[in-house]
C-alpha cells in the first residue's frame, strides 16, 4: 500500500500477497526436498547397487531445497554481501563433496522448510495489519451547487466539495456531515466494534463504513491527507523502522558472518594439520561448526517480535511508529497527561453565550464558529458542532491564523476577528467584565467589532481515566497532569481521577520545559496529548502518545504512539504490550545466543554430528519465530476487562 502526493493508492496484502500465498512455493519445494532426500537415503541403505538412482534423488533434493536460498545468495553476492544463505549452501555442498549427501539434504530440507514457515509467520503478521483496512473507494458522488449529482474519481475531491454517501458505502475522504443522520463502522481504523453515531456536524473518516442512513458531507481534506492515508504512511514507517536492538544485530550480523567463515577455515587447518585428523573428517567437523555458528535465529529474533508486536497493537487500535517506539514505551516511569481531550472527553458542549454589545446568541455563535471551523482544537470543534446543530449560516472567514496556546485570528466581513483565551486579548478591559467561570467550565472570548462576548463550554471526564490512573500506579508509574487550564478546574479533575501531581496554567513552552527537566534529571517520561499545543511536548518526551486519529495533525506527526481509538485506557494496553514485546525480544536473544554457544561448544569438541547440529540450528530459529507470534494471540488486561473477566492485577489482590 502507498500514499503519494498525487493521490491515495492502496494495494493491500489481502488482495495481492495473500492471494498468491508466497509461502506455498517454498513450502512445496521444501517438502519435495525432504521426500527426495529420504528416498535417496532408503535406496542407498537398502540397495547398494542403486547408488546412481540414490545420487539422482539427492541431486534433485539439493536443487529443490537450495533453489530459493541460491536466489537470495546471488542477489546478496551481487551487492558483495555474504549472509546465512551462503553459509547453508556452502555446508550442503561441502557435505556432498565428502560423500555425506544425506546430511546435506537434511540441512537443506530443514533450512528451506524453516524459511517457508517464517514466510508464513511473516504473512500472518502482515495480514493482521492489512486486515485493518478495507479497500478504499475509487469514485465518489459529488453534489453540485445546483443540486445535481455526478460521479468523480476520489483523487479529484477537494476541501469544500459536497459528497453524498449512501447506506453501505465507504467514506472516500475525511468529511463533515452537513445533512442527514447515520452511524459509521470505524472498527478498521480504531479497533472499536461499536458503531459511532453520525449527526450534523460530526466528522467522518476515510475508509470507514456508512451503515444505514443517506448523509451529505462537506469534504475536509483530499484523499492523500485523509485519516486512512495517514495510517497507511505511519504503518509503512513502522515496518521500515528498526528497534535499537535490531540495529545492533544488523551491524553485528555482517561482521559475524565473516568471522564465522574465518574461524571455520582456521579450525579446519587446526584439526587437519595440527591434530592430524584425516582431511575428510576435519572437513566434516568444520561443516558442523559452520552450521551451528550461523546466526539465523539471532537475525530473526528481533524483527519477528517487532512486527508481531506492531500487528497485535494495530488490531487493538494502537499504532506504534516502528520498533523504536515499541521498545521505548516499556522504559517509562512517568506519564504526563494533558487535561482537555485526554483526561476529559474533549467533546465540549456550549453551556452559555454571553454578549457585551447586544449581539444575539446565534449571531455571536455563528461568527465564532466561522473562525473555529478552520481548527481541530476541541473548543473549536464544539463551537462548529453547536452552530451546525442550530442550523446557523456561517459568514466567510479569511486570513485564518493559529496562535498556539492562545487561540485563532482572522477576518470576518473585512473586520479583524479573534477567538481564544483572555491572554490572546492581553487581558483587555472588556474581558474583565466577565467573572471567572466556575470550576469545570472552559471560557473562550470572541471579538469581531460589532460582535463581542464570551462562550462557556463544559467538558466531561473520561470514564476510563480513573481506572487508567489506578492501573499505572500499580505499574509504579507516576502520573502528572500538565494543563494550560485554570488551577481550580485542573484540581477538580485531578481529585475526581486520583491524580496527585498537577501543574496548571502552563503555556506550551512551560510544558516543554517541565518535560525537559525530567529528561535532564534522568527520567524517561511519556507525554499523552491530542492538540496542536501538545505537539512540542510530544516531541520533547521520551515517548510521545497522541490521542485518537481525530487529533490534530501536528500532534500525530510528533507522536511515537497513536491511540487510534479515542480512549485513554488504550494507553495502559500499549504499555503492557510494549513490556510483553520487550520481554519476548530478550527471550529470543537468550534462545538464539544460548543455542549458538551450546552448539558451537559441542561442535568444537566433536560431540555432535552434522545432522544434530542442523536440527539444533533450525530448531532454535523456529522457536524464536513461534515465540514472537505469541504476541498475535496474547490476551492482555484490557482484553479481559472487555470480556468481563478478572484481570491479572485483580486475580493477585
Amino acid at each position: 500500500m502507498s500514499a503519494s502526493g498525487h493521490g491515495l493508492h492502496i494495494e493491500t496484502i489481502a488482495t495481492e500477497s495473500i492471494g498468491r500465498h508466497p509461502w506455498k512455493g517454498p513450502l512445496t519445494l521444501a517438502i519435495l526436498c525432504g521426500g527426495l532426500t529420504l528416498t535417496g537415503f532408503i535406496m542407498e541403505s537398502a540397495r547398494p547397487d542403486a547408488r546412481a538412482a540414490a545420487l539422482a534423488c539427492y541431486l534433485a533434493a539439493y536443487l529443490a531445497g537450495g533453489w530459493h536460498a541460491a536466489i537470495e545468495m546471488w542477489e546478496l553476492m551481487r551487492k558483495r554481501v555474504l549472509d546465512v544463505h551462503f553459509l547453508m549452501l556452502a555446508v550442503a555442498v561441502g557435505a556432498a563433496s565428502i560423500g555425506h549427501w544425506w546430511e546435506g539434504g537434511v540441512l537443506l530440507f530443514l533450512f528451506s522448510i524453516s524459511g517457508a514457515l517464517e514466510d508464513l509467520a511473516q504473512q500472518r503478521t502482515e495480514r493482521a495489519i492489512d486486515s485493518l483496512f478495507k479497500e478504499a473507494p475509487k469514485q465518489a458522488v459529488v453534489i453540485d451547487p445546483d443540486g445535481s449529482e455526478r460521479t468523480v474519481p476520489v483523487d479529484t475531491l477537494k476541501p469544500g466539495m459536497t459528497i453524498a454517501i449512501r447506506p453501505g458505502a465507504v467514506f472516500p475522504v475525511d468529511a463533515q456531515v452537513i445533512r442527514g443522520r447515520s452511524a459509521a463502522d470505524e472498527s478498521n481504523l480504531t479497533g472499536e466494534s461499536v458503531p459511532v453515531e453520525k449527526d450534523v456536524g460530526a466528522r467522518v473518516l476515510a475508509g470507514t463504513l456508512n451503515l444505514w442512513g443517506r448523509i451529505d458531507c462537506r469534504v475536509i481534506s483530499p484523499a492523500n491527507e485523509s485519516s486512512l492515508a495517514k495510517i497507511i504512511r505511519l504503518i509503512q514507517e513502522a515496518r521500515e523502522s528498526k528497534a535499537p536492538t535490531q540495529r545492533f544485530t544488523d551491524r553485528f550480523g555482517i561482521g559475524y558472518t565473516y568471522s564465522v567463515l574465518g574461524i571455520c577455515a582456521a579450525m579446519f587447518l587446526v584439526w587437519w594439520l595440527g591434530v592430524g585428523m584425516p582431511p575428510d573428517r576435519a572437513f566434516y567437523r568444520t561443516m558442523t561448526l559452520l552450521v551451528v555458528a550461523s546466526p539465523c535465529a539471532l537475525v530473526l529474533s528481533i524483527p519477528s517480535a517487532v512486527l508481531a508486536g506492531i500487528a497485535s497493537a494495530a488490531r487493538r487500535g494502537i499504532l506504534f511508529r516502528g520498533g523504536v517506539a515499541l521498545e521505548k514505551l516499556a522504559e517509562i516511569r512517568r506519564v504526563a497527561l494533558d487535561k482537555t481531550g485526554t483526561l476529559t472527553t474533549g467533546q465540549l458542549r456550549v453551556a452559555a453565550i454571553e454578549s457585551t454589545n447586544g449581539a444575539g446568541e446565534n449571531e455571536l455563535l455563528a461568527a465564532a464558529a466561522a473562525l473555529a471551523r478552520h481548527s481541530h482544537h476541541p473548543v473549536s470543534q464544539a463551537l462548529a458542532r453547536e452552530a451546525a446543530s442550530r442550523g446557523l449560516d456561517l459568514p466567510e472567514a479569511n486570513g485564518f491564523r493559529s496562535r498556539v496556546g492562545y487561540g485563532l485570528e482572522g477576518e470576518i466581513q473585512d473586520a479583524p476577528a479573534r477567538l481564544g483565551s483572555r491572554a490572546l486579548f492581553d487581558h483587555a478591559e472588556w474581558t474583565g467584565a466577565f467573572a471567572t467561570p466556575p470550576p469545570g467550565m472552559t471560557e473562550v472570548f470572541f471579538d469581531n467589532g460589532d460582535r463581542r462576548g464570551r462562550l462557556l463550554l463544559q467538558d466531561d471526564i473520561r470514564t476510563q481515566s480513573r481506572p487508567l490512573v489506578q492501573r499505572l500506579a500499580r505499574y509504579g508509574i507516576t502520573v502528572t497532569m500538565l494543563t494550560g487550564d485554570r488551577p481550580e478546574a485542573a484540581e477538580l479533575v485531578a481529585r475526581a481521577l486520583g491524580v496527585h501531581e498537577v501543574a496548571a496554567g502552563l503555556s506550551p513552552d512551560e510544558k516543554v520545559a517541565r518535560i525537559r527537566a525530567w529528561v535532564e534529571a534522568g527520567e524517561r517520561p511519556a507525554m499523552v496529548g491530542d492538540g496542536v499545543n501538545d505537539a512540542p511536548s510530544l516531541a520533547a518526551a521520551h515517548v510521545g502518545v497522541a490521542m485518537g486519529m481525530r487529533g490534530a495533525d501536528a500532534a500525530l506527526e510528533q507522536a511515537d504512539v497513536i491511540l487510534m481509538k479515542d480512549r485513554l485506557d488504550r494507553f495502559s494496553l500499549a504499555y503492557e504490550l510494549s513490556r510483553r514485546a520487550r520481554a519476548i525480544i530478550r527471550q529470543n536473544l537468550a534462545v538464539s545466543l544460548g543455542s549458538v554457544v551450546v552448539l558451537v561448544a559441542a561442535a568444537f569438541g566433536g560431540w555432535i554430528p552434522l545432522t544434530v547440529g542442523v536440527i539444533g540450528h533450525e530448531g532454535s530459529t523456529l522457536i524464536v519465530v513461534l515465540n514472537s507470534l505469541r504476541l498475535l494471540i496474547a490476551r492482555f488486561d484490557e482484553d479481559r476487562f472487555a470480556a468481563g473477566e478478572p484481570t491479572d492485577a485483580e486475580q493477585h489482590r
